[in-house]
């Protein structure tokens, strides 16, 4: 038995979820995929596949091989890599997703001097603040804020961003500003779809621990930037990401507020289905992003000790 074959065989049929189709993307007869994962289960002397008329599924044995399975075929495609990368020109059309700020903000700028590295690669975004299937949907990579997605995305992170509570100096004048995470209760504030929670907002107190806050507002939107200018606006208090948010406390348009209570930083990643059969364009991108994002600051600079100290007063 050719175990190699028989890794990739086995692979490819849970991937796909049918014999045939699997044969159909080696390019081999269905009885060749049949008779290598017999052999692989007879070598293993373990059942790694429960079969029906209607499906397949993993045995449990079968969900712990398939794990390593796949970890050992994409190190070995990425020591392949490693040795012809340097013949590889990226090209094609990468399709990637990211939410409407950052890509207005931060990606746009990266895209432009990527593609005048790469004259060969062509561009197709979408610009959403919904979570894409990248699989389904057809996408290359995405850029996510905080969790990668799913467990079967690759995720590199290529910066972090902090949440920022902030207002207008207008909204603090009439309505007082927050000093404890509680008091947000008796504000106006504003919502935003994408939020692990809606009504609650979750703060880090001085020794490290967490507490979640009940809010309320009579706005509730889908997008960061929405958000934002309400609250420059002077309507209530947002919550969003420093790349959303800094250029307007930068500006004195808003303040930044409650800044001794924030909670740990938020990873961004750079995120694709899979590093098996990885495009040049797909890994030159990634590369790309990681390397210029790796200094970037995205609004405000960190609250450290001495900030908060002088915040508190």
């Amino acid at each position: 038995m050719d175990r190699f074959h028989a890794l990739t065989a086995f692979a490819r049929v849970v991937e796909t979820g049918s014999f045939a189709r699997a044969a159909g993307r080696l390019g081999v007869s269905v009885s060749s995929v049949s008779r290598l994962v017999a052999d692989l289960e007879a070598h293993l002397d373990a059942r790694l596949l429960n079969r029906t008329t209607r499906r397949l599924s993993l045995t449990e044995s079968g969900q712990a091989f398939f794990e390593r399975c796949v970890q050992l075929l994409a190190d070995l495609e990425e020591a392949e890599v490693a040795v012809t990368a340097a013949s590889i020109v990226p090209r094609g059309t990468l399709r990637l997703t990211c939410s409407a700020t950052f890509g207005a903000r931060h990606l746009a700028p990266a895209i432009a001097a990527f593609a005048a590295r790469y004259r060969q690669v062509r561009f197709d975004v979408e610009l959403s603040e919904r979570t894409v299937d990248l699989v389904e949907e057809g996408f290359d990579l995405a850029v996510r804020v905080g969790e990668t997605g799913s467990q079967n995305l690759v995720g590199r992170r290529i910066g972090t961003t902090r949440l920022v509570c902030c207002a207008a100096p207008s909204y603090l004048e009439r309505h007082g500003e927050p000093q404890e995470p509680d008091d947000l209760t008796r504000h106006v504030c504003l919502t935003y779809e994408y939020a692990p929670a809606r009504n609650a907002w979750t703060f880090r107190d001085g020794k490290g621990g967490e507490r979640q806050v009940r809010i309320e507002g009579p706005i509730h939107a889908n997008n960061g930037r929405f958000n934002e200018a309400l609250a420059a606006a002077g309507l209530g208090i947002a919550r969003e990401p420093d790349f959303i948010v800094g250029p307007g406390v930068r500006a004195g348009r808003l303040k930044a507020i409650l800044c001794r209570f924030e909670p740990p930083p938020l990873n961004i990643y750079v995120v694709y289905p899979s590093r098996r059969h990885l495009s040049a364009k797909v890994r030159a991108f990634a590369d790309f992003l990681v390397e210029r994002f790796a200094t970037e600051q995205w609004g405000l600079p960190a609250a450290g000790p001495a900030t908060r100290q002088r915040r508190k007063v």
